[in-house]
């Protein structure tokens, strides 16, 4: 019998870490060769770690959440044939046990013999020990440990000391009422100090509880990419933003028109995001400095000839940004086929890594419930977002009187350090025009 070591396998463009978001194995299961045995994430990109060998699990070197060094080893399996060349040998279980044990002549004997002895494999023991201290055997004077106060059907007696139980009727106290914070749900003088304190409460009505339950929920995977992104990006960039009222009830108008065509069922469905993104082109051709990118470090502004205009995508996994790469050498079918190819992609997680990066400005829009303003953050290291708030019918004045027109209100963050506040609303106020005068969006 041998052992095979799959490590960290390097996923490209310079990475040298990567969080370990899902096994899809577990200690002694067996595996064949090409399954899938992990998931890895990099920059928001999924890879799949593959078997090269048939045989079982022996060990697992992470648990879900863990970040993983490139070339660290992530897997050991039990094979059939001899040691696998990858393997490398195993730390001294020596090291990390208590001198005076039997451990010695164990390791001793698997040089020998070149077999495990019953029980966990050495490596298993070489992993756990550092990370969890063996469980001492309880003392008499030692102290349980305090659990969550159990539910208490109403009727049954409170727990509760003398003194407590003379304090309680003294102040008109119904210890029923408390949840007890002691062992095993004793109420404390502290209890009814903090039931005193909150005032009086009415009892629960019949079919109704307090629900104490806490859920304990990790952040992994794209939810802790997102987390991660959106502190950089709070930390590092001062945001001003810009709130103006469209009118888009022509840009409607033409997007129906266009939609209805007798030819329209051979083109790809306009939604609204293909005309702003025409209109981004425009916008930034006459204010290069919009579609930029900030590297802080190096103190250095990037102006993009290329638009590059990132796409905020809810997914069931939470929110990701595919890119429409060259949006200025793309028509506004071409744009729509394209958010709507790189949206699907995004939602069933076959989107590429080059999908997912390489923006230099970013919409973000959640459509019927985007609300009147929000405050977009802006895709660090870009310097401007665009987000596009809900579409309502609301009272216009023309002039002469009030008429119904569809109103949108467009939410634009800059980055204060690179776009002035003039920069900013000379920016906005052009989209303005484009979207309120859709015929300007096809003029050359």
């Amino acid at each position: 019998m041998g052992e095979h070591t799959i490590k960290l396998p390097d996923v490209g463009e310079g990475v040298a870490e990567a969080e370990l978001v899902e096994w899809h194995v577990k200690v002694g299961d067996p595996v064949r060769e090409d399954d899938v045995i992990a998931a890895v994430m990099t920059d928001k990109a999924t890879v799949e770690i593959p078997t090269p060998v048939d045989g079982d699990i022996l060990w697992l070197g992470a648990e879900v959440g863990d970040v993983v060094a490139v070339g660290a080893p992530l897997v050991r399996i039990k094979t059939a044939g001899e040691a696998s060349e990858t393997d490398e040998p195993a730390e001294d279980v020596g090291d990390v046990m208590d001198d005076g044990e039997a451990e010695a002549p164990i390791a001793d004997g698997m040089a020998e013999e070149g077999e495990h002895l019953p029980g966990p494999p050495a490596e298993e023991i070489v992993r756990e020990a550092p990370l969890e201290e063996p469980a001492s055997a309880p003392t008499p004077t030692s102290t349980p440990a305090r659990r969550p106060a159990p539910e208490r059907v109403s009727p049954e007696k409170p727990l509760a000391s003398p003194a407590v139980r003379l304090r309680a009727r003294e102040a008109g106290v119904d210890l029923r009422q408390i949840a007890g914070t002691g062992p095993a749900g004793r109420i404390t003088h502290e209890d009814i100090d903090a039931h005193i304190a909150g005032g009086p409460r009415a009892t629960p009505g019949p079919g109704l509880a307090r629900n104490t339950s806490v859920s304990e929920i990790k952040v992994v995977g794209l939810r802790r990419k997102i987390a991660q992104k959106m502190t950089l990006a709070k930390s590092k960039i001062p945001h001003i933003t810009y709130v103006e009222e469209i009118d888009v009830t022509d840009l409607e108008h033409l997007r129906g028109k266009l939609n209805r065509d007798k030819n329209a069922e051979l083109k790809p469905k306009l939604t609204l995001l293909p005309f702003i993104v025409r209109a981004l082109v425009k916008a930034v051709a006459r204010q290069p400095g919009i579609n930029a990118t900030f590297d802080d470090e190096k103190g250095i502004i990037y102006q993009h000839g290329g638009v590059h205009v990132g796409i905020a995508t809810q997914t069931p996994a939470g929110l990701m940004v595919p890119v429409v790469h060259h949006a200025e050498a793309r028509d506004i079918y071409d744009c729509a086929a394209e958010i709507a190819r790189l949206a699907d992609a995004a939602r069933d997680g076959s989107a590429r890594r080059e999908e997912l990066s390489g923006s230099t400005i970013t919409i973000t829009s959640l459509g019927p419930l985007g609300g009147i303003v929000t405050t977009p953050v802006i895709n660090h290291p870009e310097v401007a977002i665009i987000g596009v708030n809900k579409i309502a019918v609301r009272p216009h004045w023309d002039g002469s009187q009030f008429v119904p027109r569809r109103m949108m209100n467009l939410s634009c963050g800059f980055d204060h350090r690179v776009v002035d506040g003039w920069d900013a609303s000379v920016f906005v106020q052009r989209l303005k025009t484009l979207i309120e005068t859709p015929a300007l969006i096809f003029m050359e």
